[in-house]
């Protein structure tokens, strides 16, 4: 199917499935274009959009409009964007499945990783783990689904930012070329820029790995540590992302693209980051329950740490940023203590990977 037969299927809206944040604010720069449908599991949020044509008190255009039935947005879109946390991501596809098609477009924008784990075991209890355990969100959605034609949306991408229409960027990633020319033909406008990119397990592993290194940023700018510290932390950081994008499947070009080094450079640098947020309070002294139970959207990076080291101890891959931020988060280590161990690692060489 070509670009101009999938953009103009009788005009029908676009899904949007998810209401937080980042849900509303890709809602908005689609509404631009087209006819938006938000799928929200909060009957009072679907109510707010549908009565008041406004999101948690904020007006918002009135060609968006909302449902709380999963089969009524399948009927009604032929092309979805899934923008809802890692850790119901799984559980959401699953109760879309029944009404998608291989018809059906999906495009996701979660930063984040699913497991494929025997039954009865969970994160806290597998210590070692294998790439075939490990599901980026688009081998959820082949996975549990019958849709073929998948895309990812990532990028330096702050919802606030995003929101408030400041210049911004992003990849639109798929095998699929027709895919990408529609998240383009959507998305773009004077302010927002839209990349292509056919490394689609790349740019999904790049959005998910910098979160970790975001974390690590936070509890930098905690400790006062200053910026030629965090030049440090951000080039050794992509170094590291590299090598475990390489070891799960993804290539060098994505992480030293916009989804890779752009959104980190972005996610280091921000305290409207989740994960940037995390690393700080850490470094304040709180405790990661406390900060945790007091957020209102999870940081995907704690997860995204668990996960890289249970894969880390079925490889020969060492990651030194990942292993020491995974004892400050889960076995106490203080943030003073695991710097000092990276300001010593044995790095002989710069750059190694080209």
């Amino acid at each position: 199917m070509d670009s101009k037969s999938f953009s103009n299927s009788d005009s029908k809206p676009i899904g949007v499935v998810g209401a937080g944040s980042f849900g509303a604010a890709v809602a908005l720069m689609l509404a631009k274009k087209e006819r938006v449908i938000i799928y929200a599991r909060k009957e009072s949020t679907v109510h707010e959009i549908n009565s008041s044509h406004t999101l948690n008190g904020k007006e918002i255009p009135k060609n968006i409009s909302a449902t709380l039935e999963p089969k009524e947005l399948c009927e009604a879109c032929d092309l979805l964007f899934f923008m809802i946390p890692s850790y119901g991501f799984q559980e959401v596809t699953r109760s879309f499945a029944p009404f998608l098609f291989p018809y059906h477009v999906i495009i996701h924008g979660t930063k984040g990783l699913c497991l494929n784990l025997p039954a009865g075991t969970d994160l806290n209890t597998v210590h070692r783990m294998k790439r075939s355990q490990i599901m980026t969100m688009s081998e959820v959605i082949l996975e549990e689904t019958v849709v073929v034609r998948i895309g990812c949306l990532a990028g330096p991408n702050l919802s606030k930012e995003l929101r408030q229409g400041q210049p911004a960027a992003t990849v639109v990633a798929s095998k699929f070329n027709e895919v990408i020319l529609e998240g383009q033909r959507l998305l773009r406008s004077d302010k927002f820029q839209v990349y292509g990119n056919s490394d689609i397990i790349g740019v999904e592993l790049s959005g998910v790995l910098k979160n970790i290194i975001a974390i690590a940023a936070g509890a930098l700018a905690g400790l006062g540590l200053g910026e030629n510290a965090k030049g440090l932390l951000i080039s050794r950081g992509m170094v590291e992302m590299i090598h475990l994008g390489n070891a799960l499947g993804g290539s060098i070009k994505s992480v030293i693209g916009l989804a890779g080094i752009g959104d980190l450079v972005t996610t280091c640098n921000s305290v409207h980051s989740r994960n940037y947020t995390v690393g700080y309070r850490l470094a304040k002294g709180e405790t990661l329950t406390e900060i945790v139970n007091d957020m209102e959207e999870v940081a995907e990076g704690i997860n995204t740490v668990q996960i890289i080291k249970a894969f880390l101890e079925s490889s020969e891959l060492r990651a030194p940023i990942t292993e020491n931020l995974y004892k400050v988060l889960f076995e106490d280590l203080p943030i003073g203590d695991a710097l000092q161990f990276l300001m010593k690692y044995p790095f002989s060489v710069d750059v190694d990977f080209v």
